[in-house]
């Protein structure tokens, strides 16, 4: 029988939020163990599209200069385009530098930048090794071997085997709505190109052009019609039908009626993970683990290295003896994530009303100042509290 191994922090997942989580422990002088379960970087459902915000926290972490270009592209705006032909562009208040603009990121370069730099840090990091279950302080790996951690961080995504054995998941507020993703190929020159989030009856989907002469397909359906379709079709030809739904644009050279594409459609269902509790008494969550609704909004990549760096100063206060650093965490991130959580289902429930989603469309359109605010919050760079102010509501919704 082998020892138990033990670790002060064992993180489970290598993605941005346990990356960026394991860079800020291991800063601090902590023993950190990492453990991601592929063994090699591997293309799975993940968002690549991101706001400015999400550029300023990972320049926090290090990530910048010519590592920064290769990994990220300047995205102009979002353009959100309707069923019945209204367009509107968010741009997050812009100025062309990429410090300041939304970007494509390349995961299969983001991903693996990050292991490295805490690597570089001090993390002990081990790949192709997967958790298979956690009790208390102590966690089972696929190897054989038992983990004895004084903190436990799940940051292994919308399944996460750390919530699970915690006993928190429950049902996602939007049901088991379905996602398809993958990269198809841009054909030169590639000139700076707004990203598109096309919204069609039924779903939406979203197209990011990203490093490497390639675009990001993100498809979520969300009515039981496109459910019935994807397990009756399945993923290829229900991706190609809705892609056959995507109108052509003066900016957007990618054919849409036949792309070329460039890797295997990866699915996410559902598309969300929702979680009672994000902390215990020797565990906590990030990341997607940590509950994310829906990705019209985006706020997954900011949530993971926000709730990453969260996670890091109450990680840091419990192993010098902090009791309530892990608890105060859970209501930390819960107050930061409460108000944009509500933005995200109000967009949610306008999308399924396409009535209303076309009048809003329709205003955001024609008012700049509504638009730019609602583009804001929507980024992470304003109060997602602004979206509730009744003059904002007024602005947005009077004919």
């Amino acid at each position: 029988m082998r020892a138990v191994e033990d670790r002060q922090v064992l993180i489970v997942g290598g993605g941005p939020a346990g990356a960026a989580t394991a860079i800020r422990l291991a800063r601090r002088g902590r023993d950190v163990l990492l453990v991601e379960r592929a063994a090699s970087w591997q293309w799975r459902a993940c968002g690549v599209f991101t706001s400015p915000a999400t550029v300023v926290e990972l320049q926090r972490l290090g990530v910048g200069g010519p590592d920064l270009d290769r990994i990220a592209r300047r995205l102009p705006a979002m353009r959100v385009e309707t069923p019945r032909g209204t367009r509107f562009r968010l741009t997050y208040g812009a100025d062309g530098s990429l410090a300041a603009a939304s970007v494509g990121l390349d995961r299969s370069a983001l991903d693996p930048h990050l292991l490295d730099l805490a690597r570089s840090a001090g993390t002990e990091i081990r790949t192709g090794v997967a958790v298979r279950s956690v009790h208390g302080e102590r966690a089972t790996l696929s190897d054989g071997r038992a983990i004895r951690a004084r903190v436990i961080v799940g940051a292994d995504g919308l399944r996460s085997t750390v919530a699970r054995d915690a006993g928190v998941v429950r049902r996602p507020p939007l049901g088991d709505r379905p996602a398809l993703t993958f990269h198809v190929a841009e054909p030169p020159p590639l000139a700076p190109r707004d990203a598109r989030m096309v919204v069609f009856d039924g779903g939406y989907v979203g197209l990011a052009p990203v490093p490497g002469g390639r675009v990001n397909v993100g498809i979520v359906l969300a009515d039981a019609a496109w459910r019935e379709r994807l397990r009756s079709d399945g993923a290829a030809a229900t991706a190609a039908a809705v892609m056959r739904r995507i109108p052509m644009a003066g900016d957007d050279p990618v054919p849409w009626t036949a792309p070329e594409p460039c890797d295997a459609i990866e699915g996410a269902s559902p598309v969300a993970a929702r979680v009672a509790a994000r902390s215990g008494r020797d565990w906590l969550l990030v990341g997607d683990a940590a509950g994310f609704l829906d990705p019209f909004t985006g706020e997954g990549l900011h949530r993971a290295l926000r709730s990453a760096e969260l996670a890091a100063i109450a990680i840091d206060r419990h192993l010098d003896g902090d009791v309530a650093a892990l608890a105060a965490y859970d209501r930390a991130l819960t107050r930061r994530t409460r108000a944009k959580d509500a933005v995200s289902l109000l967009v949610q429930a306008f999308l399924g009303s396409p009535p209303a989603f076309e009048y809003a469309a329709r205003r955001l359109a024609s008012r700049s100042e509504v638009r730019e605010t609602m583009g804001r919050v929507i980024g992470d760079l304003a109060p997602a509290s602004t979206a509730f102010d009744p003059r904002f509501l007024v602005a947005l919704l009077r004919p």
